[in-house]
């Protein structure tokens, strides 16, 4: 259990990070070329790497295995997902200038929430064992869905507005234009939101959805809340650039949905396994542990750097030269709101 001087020093370093992204990358507006997505994207991956090589040093081999493959489950996740967020930029039209700024407000916003699902995933594992088999079932369930909607072949994903969009247009009124990127104004002598507000609201909204398996999934690889937190938020830091760099290659990751499912699966009888090591019900084995083989964590790490490699590579191959419907819908997504700035 790492100590609140670990937790202190480690929080603080991500906020410094968010805050820098924030002031520096995006204080003045503009559409980022991707040789600088690269070299960011580049920049957040190998930090990650290098901070869960240090958990070798400071804390435990095995920790530094569990941080890798956790994070490498992560951002694979959320790869498949900015696409979610491209239906969403697009639908609400949002100027390709103040994307940079939605994304890392959005992004900002998920990570503290997801926190709140960590602390709560963590408080209920250490309570109630059985835990893990509701969690290693869904992850089995949430496998099952993917593969069988086919992933990024399907093309057609519908956007609904979440409860937090919804519930700001009952409260303010909503601008009919961003207004050189104001969150909100005050118009004929009442404040207003402008659509860049709601953006936010649904691309953080968007992604604590996609923490209802994503969060399920790191737990199946590690129970410490520390490895859980921080490769969630590696996995969140770098993700604006990351999806300026992978804009136009979503299209080509068409199976990459199907490596996530057999993952997810993975994971989700890992889980099981666990439960039935550890197992405490008394209807089952008369409350005795069962003698079950578990992956460790090395292991895991191969299983999940074997599938995701083969997904990326297969899907590349497949798709050279040609173009997938996804991101042709994305792209003429009809939007929402048509507003020009002021």
């Amino acid at each position: 259990m790492e100590s609140g001087l670990v937790w202190a020093i480690t929080i603080a370093g991500i906020v410094g990070l968010f805050v820098f992204d924030f002031v520096v990358v995006v204080a003045k507006p503009h559409v980022p070329s991707f040789r600088e997505s690269a070299w960011w994207s580049v920049f957040y991956i190998a930090l990650a790497f290098l901070f869960g090589a240090s958990m070798w040093w400071w804390n435990s081999p095995d920790k530094g295995t569990e941080f890798i493959a956790g994070f490498i489950t992560e951002k694979s996740l959320s790869i498949d997902n900015l696409f979610v967020f491209l239906v969403i930029l697009s639908r609400f039209a949002v100027p390709p200038k103040l994307r940079q700024r939605v994304l890392l407000i959005g992004i900002a916003i998920a990570l503290v929430l997801r926190g709140l699902f960590i602390a709560a995933g963590a408080a209920a594992l250490s309570t109630f064992s059985w835990t893990f088999y509701l969690f290693g079932a869904f992850l089995l369930y949430t496998a099952i869905v993917i593969a069988r909607e086919g992933g990024a072949e399907e093309g057609d994903v519908e956007y609904k507005e979440n409860l937090l969009v919804r519930t700001a247009r009952r409260i303010m009124p909503v601008t009919d234009g961003f207004r050189n990127g104001r969150f909100v104004v005050r118009e004929a002598g009442r404040r207003a939101i402008t659509p860049l507000l709601l953006v936010v609201l649904a691309i953080g909204g968007t992604d604590v959805l996609f923490a209802l398996d994503s969060i399920p999934a790191i737990f199946g690889l590690t129970q410490d809340p520390y490895i859980v937190f921080t490769a969630n938020a590696f996995a969140l830091l770098g993700l604006r650039q990351l999806f300026f760099l992978v804009d136009g290659l979503l299209a080509r990751l068409v199976y990459l949905s199907y490596g996530l499912s057999v993952v997810l699966g993975f994971i989700g009888v890992k889980l099981v396994l666990e439960a039935l090591h550890a197992n405490s019900l008394p209807f089952l084995n008369d409350g005795q542990p069962f003698d079950v083989w578990v992956p460790s964590s090395g292991q895991s790490l191969l299983v999940i750097i074997g599938v995701i490699g083969i997904a990326a590579l297969a899907s590349v191959r497949v798709t050279k030269g040609g173009h997938d419907r996804r991101s042709q819908h994305a792209v003429h997504a009809e939007p929402l709101e048509s507003p020009e700035d002021d």
